[in-house]
């Protein structure tokens, strides 16, 4: 079998083994693993927005995780003030708090892209460290003035008194919340694929490989790449919605530069430059947490030697592994 058609059908059996999740685990009495499940769906999510930056751009982020942290302070804020019956904004207008999925999760979308639309647009002026360091030291800042807003909980965070409410879905309910969850990571995986393999793509990934030649044929890649860090932002922000509304609870901790590292760690583990590969991560990395935490606090010690493993004789990740691709990206 061609690495091609291995490819389709390793995608196809995972995509089998999702859907049939709930049921299998419901029949044989773990219905635990539907919400550790769902989380692994939640980290997939950010992953596959990281994977857009570092596997495709080249853009190596260390600041992601504001954006999965901005993304659940906005479901959290608009909660408390939904609680509270106080407004969220009175000026240039009066609006309300809420607990409606149609207006929360869009606008921690949006939020969360204006970040990386500001971010980004200072950011990408750099290269190389600076661009990295640039990118955690704004993160930091992001995370340090959640940490002060003691409005809303500072350092202890925000309890959300329900998950999200929307038409025909009880999100409050694991199984919907799951395939909710399931349903979203497969449309952005949808539309990530479309954009790596469009015009967009290829100017992305020609800006990755040599911007100056990309530069001389009269293509600015900035603005492409902006959009691309963009696109990123909004993926993680709704990554943090859901995770804001799968734990009830937001803290900054969700912005710290350390679930930035797992990210990205979660993206190289399953594949860099392949958007199927950090679903496969994200599985890994939390699934092994789960176990090895069962014996040990230190279960990093652990993952320490196997993602140096996985780096060193399997090019292209987990994924790349199984479906047989020697090297290169999609």
């Amino acid at each position: 079998m061609n690495p091609q058609s291995r490819k389709i059908a390793v995608i196809t059996a995972g995509a089998l083994l999702l859907l049939l999740l709930p049921p299998l685990t419901i029949l044989a009495g773990q219905g635990y693993f539907i919400s550790l499940f769902s989380r692994i769906l939640i980290y997939a999510l950010a992953a596959v927005s990281l994977d857009l930056l570092l596997g495709y751009g080249g853009m190596i982020s260390l600041g992601h995780a504001a954006y999965v942290g901005i993304g659940a302070y906005v479901v959290g804020i608009f909660f408390f003030h939904a609680a509270e019956t106080t407004p969220l904004l009175t000026i240039p207008f009066v609006l309300q708090g809420s607990d409606n999925g149609l207006l929360v999760l869009p606008a921690a979308m949006l939020v969360s892209a204006a970040f990386a639309l500001v971010i980004g647009a200072l950011c990408l002026r750099t290269k190389g460290m600076h661009f990295i360091m640039i990118t955690l030291a704004f993160a930091q800042m992001i995370y340090y003035f959640f940490v002060s807003l003691e409005k809303y909980g500072g350092d202890d965070g925000l309890s959300l008194y329900s998950r999200s409410s929307l038409p025909l879905i009880d999100l409050g309910d694991d199984t919907h919340f799951y395939y909710f969850c399931l349903s979203l990571l497969c449309s952005f995986l949808f539309l990530a694929q479309k954009l790596v393999h469009s015009r967009f793509g290829l100017v992305i990934r020609g800006g990755r490989d040599n911007e100056r030649r990309l530069n001389a044929l009269g293509i600015h890649s900035f603005s492409y790449k902006l959009a691309c860090f963009v696109i990123a932002g909004a993926g993680a922000g709704l990554a943090g919605a859901l995770l804001a509304n799968q734990t009830e609870y937001v803290s900054p901790g969700l912005m710290h530069w350390t679930l930035s590292g797992e990210l990205m760690v979660m993206v190289l583990l399953g594949g860099l430059g392949t958007l199927y590969g950090p679903v496969l991560g994200a599985a890994v990395f939390l699934l092994m947490e789960e176990m090895l935490a069962i014996y040990t606090e230190h279960w990093m010690v652990y993952m320490g030697p196997f993602l140096i493993l996985v780096v060193l004789f399997a090019k292209r990740g987990l994924f790349g592994l199984i479906v047989g691709e020697k090297g290169g990206h999609d």
